[in-house]
C-alpha cells in the first residue's frame, strides 16, 4: 500500500490569510478609536463655547448687573439723593454739540487707579434691567470681570468731561455686554452715574474700522490737531459677533446732568 501523499490541509492553508486579517482588524480598530476621540473632542469643544458665550455669560450677565445696582444703591445713600429726576443743569436743547452752557455745574472726576469704579452705564436700548459698571482701563481684570464688564479707556475724558469719554466692551463672552450695541438708534438715551449725578448721553451715530484705528479714541475722533469742545461717548466693541475682524464704533453727545436719576431710569436704579 503506497504512503498517502501529504497534501495541504484547509486549516494550514487558512491560517496566514487569517493572521492577516486579525492585522488589518487591529488596524481598522484602531483607526475607529481614533475617530472616536476627535469626534468627542469636537463635542467638548463645541460644549465649551456653548459654556463660554451663552450659560457663562448669562450668569455673567446677572452678576453685572446686581454688582451695578449695589454700587449705584450705595452712591445713592451717599450722596443723600432720591429718585425725583429733577435736573441740576443740562446742555442747549437742540444744540447737538454737547457743549453745555451752564458748563461750570457739571462736575468732572479725576481719573481713578486702575480697576476702580468711574461710573454705572444704563443703556434702555440693552433692557430695562441692563446696567454695568465701568471701571478704569481696559484689561482682561475688567472686561473678562464678574463685577464690571465695561472698561474706560485710559487718558480718555472722564464723565461729563470736554473730549471724548471713551469706553470698551465685549460684544460675546463674559457677559456679552455689548452684543447689542447694534441697535442702538439716534436719539436713544445712554446714562452714566457717578458719585456726582448723572450723565445723559444721547447716541448720534456708527462707525466701522480696524482694530488699529485707535484715533477713534481722539478729543475729536479722527482729528489729531483739532482742539475738543464737545462732550462725547465713544462705545468700542469687536465686530461682527464672535468674531474680531473690525471694531463697532457707537458715538453719542452729552445732553444733560442731574443729580437725582432722571426720569427714565428712575426706577431701575439702585
Amino acid at each position: 500500500m503506497s504512503a498517502p501523499v501529504s497534501t495541504p490541509g484547509p486549516a494550514a492553508d487558512e491560517s496566514p490569510r487569517r493572521g492577516r486579517r486579525n492585522r488589518g482588524g487591529a488596524r481598522v480598530s484602531i483607526v475607529g478609536v481614533f475617530g472616536e476621540l476627535l469626534v468627542t473632542a469636537g463635542v467638548i469643544v463645541l460644549l465649551f463655547i456653548g459654556w463660554q458665550n451663552w450659560w457663562n455669560s448669562w450668569v455673567l450677565n446677572a452678576q453685572q448687573n446686581g454688582a451695578a445696582s449695589q454700587l449705584s444703591k450705595e452712591w445713592l445713600q451717599e450722596s443723600g439723593e432720591s429718585g425725583d429726576g429733577s435736573t441740576a443743569s443740562s446742555a442747549p436743547s437742540g444744540s447737538g454739540s454737547g457743549q453745555a452752557q451752564t458748563s461750570s455745574t457739571i462736575p468732572v472726576s479725576d481719573e481713578p487707579s486702575h480697576a476702580q469704579a468711574v461710573g454705572i452705564m444704563y443703556v434702555p436700548r440693552f433692557g430695562t434691567e441692563w446696567r454695568r459698571t465701568i471701571r478704569e482701563g481696559t484689561g482682561d481684570d475688567v472686561l473678562n470681570s464678574y463685577d464690571a464688564g465695561v472698561g474706560h479707556y485710559d487718558g480718555t475724558a472722564m464723565p461729563g468731561g470736554v473730549g471724548n469719554f471713551a469706553v470698551a466692551a465685549h460684544d460675546t463672552g463674559w457677559g456679552n455686554t455689548f452684543l447689542h450695541m447694534q441697535n442702538l438708534r439716534v436719539g436713544d438715551k445712554i446714562y452714566v452715574q457717578t458719585k456726582d449725578g448723572f450723565y445723559t448721553y444721547a447716541f448720534r451715530n456708527y462707525e466701522y474700522v480696524q482694530p488699529t484705528a485707535v484715533d477713534v479714541l481722539l478729543p475729536v475722533p479722527h482729528e489729531a490737531k483739532a482742539k475738543a469742545s464737545d462732550r462725547l461717548l465713544t462705545m468700542t466693541t469687536c465686530n461682527p459677533p464672535y468674531h474680531s475682524v473690525e471694531r463697532l464704533i457707537a458715538y453719542g453727545v452729552l445732553e444733560s446732568f442731574s443729580k437725582t436719576p432722571p426720569a427714565a431710569i428712575a426706577s431701575e436704579v439702585g
